[in-house]
């Protein structure tokens, strides 16, 4: 910690001169940057993954167009305090002040939270720039997302980290190798927050136990010897890379399409990179096995009726044994699955019927394919006429409602 900020606040870009990274988005070409810069920015969504910059970016826009910056976080806040800050954004309004309204994670905000939003932005009483790591569409309202800019913000780039680190790197006196570098970066998995965290982290443990390893290279602040950060060091703040997964949000949906797509393509290597992706990430087992069951229906199907039999004796592998020792009966469906034949006319004729159900309704069953348990049923000649088809030649039966006799769904 610095001055008793965490790095990651006391280290925060505070123009967009120190801003790193996002080039299509604040670069000297692009819309946003001349906005900020005219004074005109609009309300605004930012959609990103953690890290990528989303409340630094909007405290700069706040500073330099000159507005009172306000921050609610969806997660501990409702209407009431939102109420506060209205209405303290209308007194600034009649001094001629412009409030900008950050609020972290809005999809956190229910649809009554975010529908209260929706006077102050129309009237520009707020400009409200709220920041998402979920996509949107599903996670902010119609009516508000209408009303706002959608502003896309993608993982930092390696480059990107690179500068951060350094920069960081210098203000805390330590020294770091490129090896060192490569390695936070690494973890980060393109989260700003997360490589400074990190590099606080081995910071602090040197001045937590400045004894010095023989083996450890030096480096002179001009105060004194102080013990470089190893490689050794970062593997211990940092078990395993964290990746970027939210069994719950657009990422998890993101993967498992990739993982049925690449299976559906034939490429196998690519099927098993995803599978694993999945795993690592704490994925439950059983969610993918029941994915692999409707995949060996659906697109391998008719050309290869095992499929279904190994997706199955998969799922209970799952049940059995757990991870990680399923991970490799997973891997051997996944395979299976990815390298066998495929047809889609199962589904395809599943889907054609479906929509023929939903079309014509509940059609009356011919009156010969009825059960008729009862005298009652027998008298309305329910069953009658039924050819008992491994006796009888059934060629002329016909086993679809009369109204849509003959049609064809496979």
């Amino acid at each position: 910690m610095i001055k008793d900020l965490p790095l990651a606040t006391y280290f925060r870009p505070k123009s967009l001169a120190e801003f790193v990274g996002q080039e299509k988005i604040v670069g000297l070409d692009s819309w946003l940057y001349q906005a900020i810069k005219q004074d005109r920015v609009p309300s605004l969504i930012f959609w990103g993954p953690p890290g990528s910059g989303k409340t630094t970016l909007a405290f700069i826009i706040a500073k330099e167009t000159k507005a009172e910056f306000r921050e609610l976080s969806a997660t501990s806040s409702g209407r009431q305090d939102l109420r506060v800050v209205v209405e303290r954004a209308k007194e600034g309004k009649h001094l001629g002040l412009k409030t900008i309204l950050f609020i972290d994670e809005i999809h956190r905000w229910n649809k009554a939270q975010q529908d209260a939003l929706l006077p102050s932005v129309e009237n520009g009483t707020i400009i409200l720039i709220g920041a998402t790591t979920e996509n949107p569409s599903f996670a902010v309202n119609g009516a508000l997302l209408s009303r706002a800019k959608v502003v896309v913000l993608e993982a930092l780039e390696k480059d990107d980290l690179e500068i951060i680190v350094k920069r960081a790197a210098k203000e805390l006196k330590v020294k770091l190798s490129s090896e060192v570098r490569d390695l936070i970066v690494k973890f980060s998995n393109g989260d700003a927050r997360k490589a400074l965290n990190i590099l606080e982290s081995a910071a602090e443990a040197i001045e937590a136990n400045p004894i010095q390893d023989k083996k450890s290279p030096k480096s002179h602040s001009g105060v004194g010897d102080k013990i470089a950060i190893t490689p050794q060091l970062i593997k211990n703040i940092i078990n395993k890379p964290n990746l970027l997964y939210d069994k719950k949000g657009e990422e998890h949906y993101n993967i498992i399409s990739a993982l049925h797509k690449s299976m559906r393509g034939g490429h196998a290597d690519a099927a098993v990179y995803y599978l694993v992706r999945m795993i690592a990430a704490g994925e439950d087992p059983l969610y993918i096995a029941r994915r692999l069951i409707r995949f060996a229906s659906e697109d391998v199907g008719l050309a290869n009726n095992s499929a279904l039999m190994l997706a199955n004796a998969a799922y209970e592998a799952c049940q059995k044994t757990g991870l990680p020792e399923c991970g490799v009966n997973l891997a051997h469906c996944v395979i299976y699955l990815a390298k066998s034949a495929k047809s889609i006319s199962a589904y395809v004729a599943y889907q054609r019927a479906q929509a023929e159900v939903e079309e014509s309704g509940n059609l009356p069953v011919p009156l010969h394919l009825r059960n008729a348990p009862t005298k009652l049923m027998k008298d309305l000649d329910y069953g009658k006429g039924y050819k008992y088809t491994p006796l009888e030649d059934d060629s002329k039966q016909e086993y679809l409602p009369d109204q849509i006799k003959g049609k064809k769904f496979l």
